[in-house]
């Protein structure tokens, strides 16, 4: 295996997609029957965590101190892709262009993982804006007949 930091687990796998659609999709000539492939999902979930680093390395630092719950459903939609292969059904492959449509907007900034460049999350202000009015300037009786 790589020394690529997982942004999801054969857990996650497992929970998104079920156990019945893993057997399928990991299944090769070494595998036991009804069993999923542990190492050939490793590789998928391995093969989509470094291809989302390939996107986010540029804007923040790697490995990720606090992985963002929206990296580990892209993790797995991609995973899941790979599983598939050529033979991806048009759903999984429109998930995985929605990825990689998400991932393009974050390489260039446009949307954030709120996340620091150093792959902390990023805390929210502690502090309030509170607005406060003089009140109404148009009113039915500052109007005299106008309103």
């Amino acid at each position: 295996m790589s020394n690529v930091t997982l942004y999801a687990t054969t857990a996650d796998m497992l929970s998104r997609f079920g156990q019945q659609d893993l057997v399928l999709l990991t299944e090769r000539e070494d595998s036991v029957p009804g069993e999923i492939n542990l190492t050939v999902l490793e590789q998928a979930l391995s093969d989509a965590s470094a291809e989302i680093d390939g996107y986010i390395v540029g804007r923040y630092k790697l490995p990720l101190v606090t992985v963002p719950t929206v990296l580990e459903r892209n993790c797995c939609d991609i995973a899941r892709y790979f599983l598939y292969g050529d033979r991806a059904p048009e759903q999984v492959e429109k998930r995985y262009q929605a990825v990689v449509k998400f991932l393009t907007s974050v390489s260039k900034g446009d949307i954030s993982l709120g996340l620091a460049d150093t792959g902390e999350t990023v805390k929210q202000s502690e502090l309030t804006v509170v607005i406060e009015s003089a009140g109404s300037v148009f009113s039915r009786n500052s109007a005299k007949g106008f309103i």
